[in-house]
């Protein structure tokens, strides 16, 4: 069996992991994989062969022109041809679609090809992208257009971010005619929240999977750590962990904690530059790092993890930290309470930020040991291997036919 990975990074960031983890594991299973990508250097930690679908500066001048015309996926024709012909060259039993923005690919050609093309698709959806006009979020402002058609988008400056138009409708229509087109297509979903979405859009026509995020349970462990006295902290860490950090995911939140918990100490990790410098005395922050080894010793010397986030299609940053042992508190958002139970974590709903402080003291009574036991049932070998079985039942479906 022969798959194609395709995402718009390879190797880093969450999504370009695991598009390289599902790939791993179709090996390891005698199969074969190679992940095509859209952008960013070379890709590291990636095993199998890569597959650069566009170029640097292809990149650069579909961001900018979508950056006037609202038309993010509507240009890279000549990158995408080149993938569609690399696919033909392939020839793979399973085309695996994640992320298809990102500026490098152009919807119209690559869907007019899958539609024609007699091979099973699944398109892993890590966010409501693929069925709105604009936005890649819609929880945290409370917009349900994208279940009739969208238009006059109020989030037409947040990525993918438009300066001028507000193509907001005609990408609807245009996305849900070509996203609709193939015939052989199942979606999955890392959480139950985002199916339920699924089942409401125009995408509900195709059967939804839910195979929640896995996590590389040999490298989020317990871990010996010196990093709380190496940083002078004597309090009890409660720590709040975002890879960008933003209004949706309770950046403000975080500071309203700290004073409410003057005996704790409020340590967030993944601040930009910018937002180090005004941070509050109260707050210990640490700015973005891909040192997977350090985030690991934090998660390790903190007392309780806390995601105060308002949108959140999984929340692996909370299956992180239980699984070097950290008890979990999230806000009810999106899939986060999906990484939860309560033998480990508490779930509060979202603004209660009173409830968020209130159950500090009850999560530190969970047992770092029955943290990590639960932690293990997101082992990244355990949740792709589900991918590969599910492959493989559509292959042999596909030739039953």
């Amino acid at each position: 069996m022969k798959v194609l990975e395709i995402n718009t990074i390879c190797g880093k960031g969450s999504t370009g992991r695991i598009a390289c983890q599902i790939a791993d594991v179709v090996v390891q299973n005698g199969g074969e994989a190679t992940v095509a990508y859209g952008r960013d250097y070379f890709p590291q930690g990636c095993n199998v062969p890569v597959f650069r679908i566009g170029s640097d500066i292809g990149v650069k001048i579909h961001a900018g022109l979508s950056r006037i015309t609202d038309r993010q996926g509507f240009y890279s024709k000549r990158a995408t041809k080149r993938l569609i012909r690399f696919i033909k060259e392939y020839d793979p039993d399973i085309i695996h679609l994640h992320n298809l923005h990102g500026y490098y690919l152009n919807l119209q050609v690559l869907f007019s090809f899958l539609s024609i093309y007699n091979k099973p698709v699944v398109w892993t959806l890590h966010d409501c992208w693929a069925f709105t006009g604009h936005c890649s979020y819609f929880e945290y402002i409370g917009c349900d257009k994208w279940k009739t058609g969208c238009h006059h988008c109020p989030q037409k400056k947040r990525y993918p971010k438009s300066l001028i138009l507000d193509q907001s409708k005609r990408n609807w229509e245009e996305k849900r005619e070509l996203f609709t087109s193939v015939a052989d297509m199942t979606i999955v979903t890392p959480s139950y929240w985002l199916a339920g979405l699924i089942r409401e859009s125009f995408l509900k026509k195709y059967p939804v999977e839910v195979i929640h995020n896995g996590i590389d349970l040999e490298v989020f462990k317990p871990t010996p750590s010196s990093w709380k006295e190496d940083h002078g902290i004597a309090k009890p860490i409660v720590l709040a962990c975002a890879y960008l950090w933003d209004e949706r995911k309770g950046y403000a939140d975080v500071f309203k904690l700290a004073e409410l918990l003057p005996d704790y100490q409020i340590v967030i990790v993944g601040i930009s530059e910018k937002q180090a410098k005004v941070l509050p005395s109260s707050v210990f922050g640490i700015q973005r790092t891909n040192s997977v080894e350090e985030l690991v010793k934090i998660y390790s010397a903190a007392d309780i993890f806390v995601n105060p986030t308002y949108e959140e299609v999984l929340g692996l940053v909370n299956l992180e930290a239980l699984a070097c042992g950290t008890p979990v508190i999230t806000y009810n958002s999106g899939g986060s309470p999906e990484c939860v139970d309560d033998s480990c974590g508490i779930v509060v709903e979202k603004e209660n930020i009173q409830e968020l402080a209130k159950n500090i003291l009850s999560a530190m009574r969970f047992e770092r040991d029955v943290c990590i036991a639960f932690s293990q049932r997101f082992s990244k070998t355990n949740k792709y291997s589900e991918y590969f079985y599910s492959f493989k039942s559509l292959v042999a479906k596909k030739g039953e036919l």
